[in-house]
């Protein structure tokens, strides 16, 4: 039994287009062309773990990446660079922000089959050529070659690489960024967690702090710098 029909609770009804239904209905309700998205991409893509990308300690965390982003953002940002940017939720949520002038979000991702997912979810914002999901490593992008370096470079599972200092870098000094890390040591994906904001900061060495704060999660803190390489 595949997993889109082991919640169904109907001949010939499969989760994926209940939960369409559902997350249709509450996009007309309240008016969210975010939820609209969603509920067309669990339709799309059955398969995809939307359901852990919108859990809800995901969210909050991203979130609150955006709430920071919008308080220290510095003005428009013409370019970001989201790596790991898995199913492209933290590029959707910064769109829907009024707060946030943004010219063009690229979502990179080693995993090649979240692009198309992360594209359905952010199909308005690629019709109109402001999103792109790109599958690469972190760790081969040019960050600093082209005349479309990021203005921004924003990596919200930096538990998950192992060298941060090396991946810090290959950004050009003095490029913005904005990290998120956690002390989660229990999840075995989760290589390189910090004990601490502090720790967290001492492995990021960025040359300057824009903002460093601490949100409680129950399950885990997640840690956050916003500043400069």
């Amino acid at each position: 039994m595949s997993a889109a029909t082991t919640l169904s609770s109907g001949p010939g009804e499969i989760w994926s287009e209940r939960c369409f239904d559902l997350l249709r209905g509450a996009a007309v309700l309240t008016g969210n062309d975010l939820l609209l998205s969603l509920a067309r991409t669990v339709s799309r893509f059955p398969e995809a773990e939307l359901h852990v990308a919108f859990n809800h300690r995901q969210v909050a965390s991203k979130i609150w990446a955006r709430d920071e982003l919008a308080r220290f953002g510095a003005g428009r940002q013409e370019r970001i660079w989201i790596v790991g940017g898995w199913y492209g939720v933290l590029s959707a949520l910064l769109f829907a922000d009024d707060r946030l002038s943004i010219g063009r979000i690229e979502s990179f991702d080693i995993d090649p089959s979240v692009a198309a997912v992360a594209e359905s979810l952010n199909e308005p914002q690629v019709a109109d050529g402001r999103f792109a999901a790109r599958t690469a490593d972190m760790y081969a992008l040019d960050y600093a070659g082209t005349a479309m370096a990021p203005d921004l470079v924003v990596n919200t599972s930096c538990e998950h690489i192992e060298d941060l200092p090396g991946w810090l870098a290959l950004i050009p000094r003095g490029t913005r960024v904005l990290l998120q890390s956690n002390d989660y040591f229990a999840e075995s994906q989760h290589i390189n967690s910090q004990a601490s904001l502090e720790d967290f900061a001492a492995a990021a060495r960025l040359g300057h702090v824009d903002f460093a704060g601490a949100l409680d999660l129950r399950k885990y803190t997640r840690f956050m710098l916003i500043g400069r390489v």
